[in-house]
């Protein structure tokens, strides 16, 4: 692995303009779009995909699809990871998933950042004679049992711990503690999941 796909997974400023990165990118984006042409009757087709894209995953993975995916070979999906439509992974630092992790509808996990001052923001001259820009990120993890509802998005360097649920529309810009119900923008604890969340304590 080259020194600036090093710099990269570790959070430090990197070039995404590379040979390497180039090839990493490419070959995700295709599988992608391969996976997005297929249904749910396609299953050894995707799970020959699933397979390729995301070399670290665990049994039973399943993604509705449509996906976008940055790298995949960068993100560790646990056991049972279900994803409901439009879920996106920009993994140019490492996303971890745990065990039986649901998420809803349109979920972005996006580990990437960029420079505030538009100086060194912007795509300009490098050393080498490139035109390119300069980019960092920090990695995203989540726990086992949680579930992520409908257009979460989980921000660059967020921890989420285990049995947590993250309520739809919130942007995860914090850590969230175990056992947490989160929602808003952007996300906050509003209160501890327990026992008496059981549906035998809800009435019908």
């Amino acid at each position: 692995m080259e020194e600036n796909t090093k710099n990269m997974l570790a959070g430090k400023p990197y070039r995404p303009d590379t040979e390497e990165l180039g090839r990493f990118s490419s070959l995700a984006h295709r599988l992608s779009r391969d996976y997005n042409l297929t249904t749910d009757e396609d299953k050894l087709e995707r799970k020959a995909i699933i397979d390729r894209l995301f070399p670290d995953h665990g049994e039973s993975v399943y993604l509705q699809g449509p996906i976008e995916v940055d790298y995949g070979r960068f993100t560790k999906l646990g056991n049972h990871f279900y994803a409901n439509f439009n879920l996106t992974l920009l993994d140019t630092c490492p996303i971890t998933i745990g065990d039986n992790v649901m998420c809803g509808p349109n979920v972005t996990f996006a580990t990437p950042l960029h420079p505030l001052l538009p100086e060194q923001r912007n795509i300009r001259m490098q050393a080498d004679g490139k035109v390119a820009d300069i980019e960092y990120g920090a990695p995203i993890s989540v726990g086992n049992n949680c579930w992520l509802a409908s257009n979460v998005t989980v921000c660059a360097g967020v921890k989420i711990g285990n049995n947590c649920v993250i309520g739809a529309g919130a942007v995860v810009t914090h850590d969230i503690p175990d056992n947490s119900l989160a929602v808003g923008v952007p996300a906050k604890v509003i209160r501890k999941i327990t026992e008496k969340d059981h549906l035998d304590n809800y009435p019908y």
